[in-house]
C-alpha cells in the first residue's frame, strides 16, 4: 500500500493565486505515482484562529474542527506544503493549522512547493521549517521553488513551468518517499 501523501494548500486569501500551482503539482505528483494522494486546502477546513482549551500535546479536543484536523493529519504519512510568501513570512492559517496539533505530526516528512516573486517564497518554507521541526517533522532540504509563478500562468490560469520544475518534482517526491519510509519505523 503506498504512503499517504498530504498535500496541504496553504493560501486561504479570497483572490488567491494558489490553485493553479496545485493543480499543476497533483497533476505532477499522481504522476510520480508512489503516494495515495489527499489535497487538504486550508480554505476549507475553516480553522478559526487557535481556540482549544487545552495544550495540543494533552489531545484534550474540544471543537469539531479541531477533531476532523486531527483525524485528517495523523492518518497521512507525509505532506507537501504549497505556499506562498507573506511579509518574509509563512501563511498566518498554516502556522495556527500547525499551532493546532502536536502528536498527530511527529516523525513524518515534509515537502514544499513555494512560490512567490523574486525569492520563489524561500522565506516562507524557512519560516516553516523552523516550526515544523518543533513538531519532529522531518522538513526537506529538496524543494520546488517557483520564482515569478505569474510568468508561467497562461490566460486560462493553467500553471506551465518549464522543465526544471518538473525535475524538482521528482527529486522532492522521491526524497519525500525515503524519508516517509525510514520514518514510518518510529511511528510503529
Amino acid at each position: 500500500m503506498p504512503p499517504k501523501l498530504h498535500i496541504i494548500v496553504t493560501s486561504t486569501r479570497e483572490q488567491r493565486a494558489v490553485t493553479s500551482v496545485a493543480s499543476w503539482f497533483v497533476e505532477q505528483a499522481t504522476q510520480h505515482g508512489k503516494f495515495e494522494i489527499q489535497v487538504i486546502d486550508l480554505k476549507e477546513m475553516k480553522l478559526p484562529l487557535l481556540d482549544e482549551p487545552f495544550h495540543p500535546t494533552q489531545r484534550r479536543y474540544q471543537h469539531d474542527h479541531t477533531k476532523a484536523w486531527s483525524k485528517s493529519v495523523e492518518v497521512a504519512d507525509a505532506f507537501v506544503f504549497i505556499v506562498p510568501e507573506y511579509n518574509y513570512g509563512m501563511p498566518p492559517a498554516l502556522l495556527n493549522a500547525l499551532d493546532y496539533l502536536y502528536y498527530e505530526w511527529n516523525y513524518k516528512a515534509a515537502g514544499f512547493v513555494s512560490y512567490g516573486g523574486i525569492s520563489g517564497g524561500t522565506r516562507s518554507v524557512q519560516m516553516t521549517k523552523q516550526v515544523l521541526t518543533t513538531l519532529k517533522v522531518v522538513p526537506l532540504p529538496e524543494a520546488v521553488t517557483l520564482p515569478f509563478f505569474a510568468k508561467h500562468v497562461d490566460a486560462d490560469k493553467k500553471f506551465n513551468p518549464d522543465e526544471s520544475q518538473q525535475k524538482a518534482v521528482t527529486t522532492m517526491l522521491d526524497e519525500l518517499l525515503r524519508w516517509t519510509t525510514a520514518l514510518r519505523t518510529l511511528r510503529a
